[in-house]
């Protein structure tokens, strides 16, 4: 029997070698080995995307190798959701994410809605380069308990201190919690602008989230 750190290694490489018709072999592999299948999401597959990404970064992936790791990402996802209990696959909360307007940088974006995915969280994905009313509009229109935006660049920034502004005016601050993330942000921006925190990495977000909601 592999040990669960060889394979959460395989679970990693498929996504980051793009073998997406591989995965879902190794994810029954792992499950039959009796581990814990939310491990293998995170540990495994996001971790192999989180690599994939930042080759992206650095230039040495391009958007169709993306896509491929993507692929096989979600096939192990697919997989290993069979092996959920049902209690797990319950909401513990709903949350808005999206990236501000005038920044196209989504990639840590999707890995903080995957990760609030696979950590229980129904996720409404707004997209990238949301106008910032949309988010107003969007906390107004729904029922949502976090709200999450992103950035990559210091001139769009602003924006998402300009979203809380609104939903300040608009009398819908109290409504919801807002969390902020991206290279350029820091705890130090997050308090200047009144969000309710701010996480360096997918990880550390769902397990922020969770403590907002109380779960």
């Amino acid at each position: 029997m592999e040990t669960k750190e060889v394979l959460l290694k395989k679970l990693s490489d498929c996504v980051f070698d793009m073998e997406d018709e591989e995965v879902a072999d190794i994810v029954k592999e792992y499950i039959a080995c009796g581990y814990d299948p939310k491990e293998g999401m995170l540990k495994g597959l996001v971790d192999g995307m989180k690599r994939a990404s930042e080759l992206y970064e650095e230039g040495e992936y391009f958007v169709p190798e993306l896509i491929v790791c993507s692929d096989a990402m979600y096939a192990g996802i697919e997989e290993f959701q069979k092996y959920l209990p049902d209690s797990e696959n319950t909401s513990i909360g709903k949350v808005a994410i999206g990236v501000v307007e005038g920044d196209t940088h989504d990639i840590g974006k999707n890995l903080v809605r995957i990760m609030m995915e696979t950590g229980g969280f129904e996720v409404n994905d707004l997209g990238r380069d949301v106008p910032l009313d949309a988010f107003v509009d969007y906390v107004r229109d729904n029922d949502v308990d976090i709200l999450c935006m992103s950035s990559l660049m210091t001139t769009t920034m602003p924006g998402m201190g300009t979203v809380i502004e609104k939903l300040t005016e608009a009398g819908l601050r109290s409504k919801v919690k807002i969390m902020i993330g991206g290279a350029p942000v820091s705890p130090a921006f997050a308090r200047k602008i009144g969000a309710d925190g701010y996480t360096n990495s997918a990880i550390e977000a769902v397990e922020f989230a969770k403590s907002l909601v109380g779960a």
